[in-house]
Formats: C-alpha cells, structure tokens, sequence
C-alpha cells in the first residue's frame, strides 16, 4: 500500500515518490480480478510505520495477511501486536538495487524471534547472490521465501547460474519461493511467455512450496506497468494442472500465511 500521502505520510528520507495506490484502489483490483485472499507486503516508502497495511488488512481481516518490515532489534511487543494485525512475516532486503544494512546470518539469527509467533522470513535477493547466503538459509529456524523468483534473466536461459542455485536451494524443504515478477523478469514484454519455463520449472521443484502474487502496484520497474488481468492469466499457461493451480493459489498460502 502507498498513502495516501495526506493520511500515511511517506518515510523520510524515502526510497522513492511513489504515486498513491492505497485501500480503495487495491479492494476494487482484487475485486476486478476475481482474488479473495490477499497479501500486503509492507514497503520501504513507509518505513517500519504499518498504517496503510493494517487499514487495508482490516479490510477483510479472515482473507488479508501482512509482511512486515521491521529492524533486527524490534521489540517482542511490536512483533506481537503485528501478528494481532495478521503479519505472518518478515521481509529482508539484500538485492543489488535495494540492499539493507542487515547480513544474511543477522537476519537467519533473528528468524529465531519469529519462530514463536508462527512467522516465516522472506528474502528479496538475487540469483547470483544465493551461493554465498545459502549456508545461512539451510540453517533458518523458520521458513524462509524467496521473492520473486530471484530475478532471473528470461533471455539467459534455464541454465544461469542465479537460477540453477535457486533450484539448488530449494531442495531444502524449508525454503518457498514467490512466483512473481514475470514483468521484472521477462526480456520480450507482454504477455511475458518468456519467462513461462521458469515458472514451470520453479513448480516442478517445489510445487508444495510456490506462492503467486501479481506485485502490484508494480514499483521501481523499468518500463510499462503491466496489467495484472494479464499476470492472471498468465498463471493459467505456466501452471497448467488444475490441482498444481490450486496448490500454489489456494493450498500454500493457507499453510504459509495461516488463511482459514
């Protein structure tokens, strides 16, 4: 959720001006687009203030979860009432664009906190860099989710090295990985078909452990943004059994985010 900026003031200094999206637009998208259950992700633009989040998972709190965004010596307190709130995570930045002050092993330390409130962590990094973070992973007392498929370069093939250590790493049944970001990840634009043999390879992996989202909306993304009736869609082609659909939109997230 961004603001709106007169009732959420954006963080300041901030990572960017975004343009409002806030509740009202996102209710009337998920409406659009036929979704029950959704998940907030909280972003930098707010800082650790979960205003905006909250009122939007308020919304429809049975059907709306959260992902904070909290610092390592957050008070228990302040994990506690966001769970009250509905988080179920927290969310690191390591990636090259949006690197975080926090280490890979400061952040797997602090998935100890989280173990006791059912929270599981969720990575934004890429590819390349999970060789060196895979160690620390492997060790994570609490799931841990890796966003956006790691970036991937849908014009460098199946065989990147980014790509292969993110099959690599999610041999270990304690890892999940978010298939999104095919706008991010495709090198020929609309309808993104491009990037179809990574998602299929991603749910041949880990099919368990794969969760969808449409990222909107869309921040920080080099070209058009996409319409998210097309990202739908496009879950149709990648993901073609009906009972491997259903897992990765319906049985997952109610396991990773404790949806009823």
């Amino acid at each position: 959720m961004f603001g709106p900026a007169a009732t959420f003031p954006y963080a300041v200094p901030r990572d960017a001006a975004p343009a409002d999206a806030p509740k009202d637009v996102f209710l009337a998208l998920q409406r659009h687009l036929g979704l029950d259950r959704a998940v907030i992700v909280q972003t930098l633009n707010h800082g650790y203030d979960h205003a905006a989040a909250i009122e939007t998972i308020e919304a429809d709190p049975g059907n709306h979860r959260g992902i904070a965004l909290v610092p390592l010596d957050v008070a228990d307190s302040e994990l506690a009432r966001l769970n009250a709130h509905g988080f179920r995570g927290a969310r690191f930045h390591l990636t090259h664009t949006m690197p975080g002050t926090e280490t890979i092993d400061d952040i797997v330390r602090f998935g100890d906190r989280l173990a006791r409130f059912g929270w599981h962590l969720q990575l934004h990094i890429n590819g390349e860099q999970i060789p060196d973070c895979a160690a620390a992973i492997h060790r994570s007392a609490v799931p841990v989710v890796i966003d956006h498929m790691a970036y991937p370069d849908a014009s460098a093939g199946l065989d990147q090295p980014g790509f292969i250590a993110l099959l690599r790493l999610l041999e270990d049944e304690n890892v999940w990985v978010k298939i999104s970001g095919c706008d991010r990840a495709t090198r020929a634009g609309p309808p993104y078909t491009d990037t179809i043999p990574f998602v299929q390879s991603l749910v041949a992996q880990a099919g368990d452990r794969a969760v969808w989202g449409t990222d909107w909306p869309h921040t920080k993304l080099d070209g058009p943004i996409p319409d998210d009736g097309l990202l739908v869609d496009l879950l149709g082609d990648m993901v073609l059994d009906p009972a491997e659909r259903h897992r990765v939109l319906v049985d997952n997230p109610g396991q990773l985010y404790g949806f009823p």
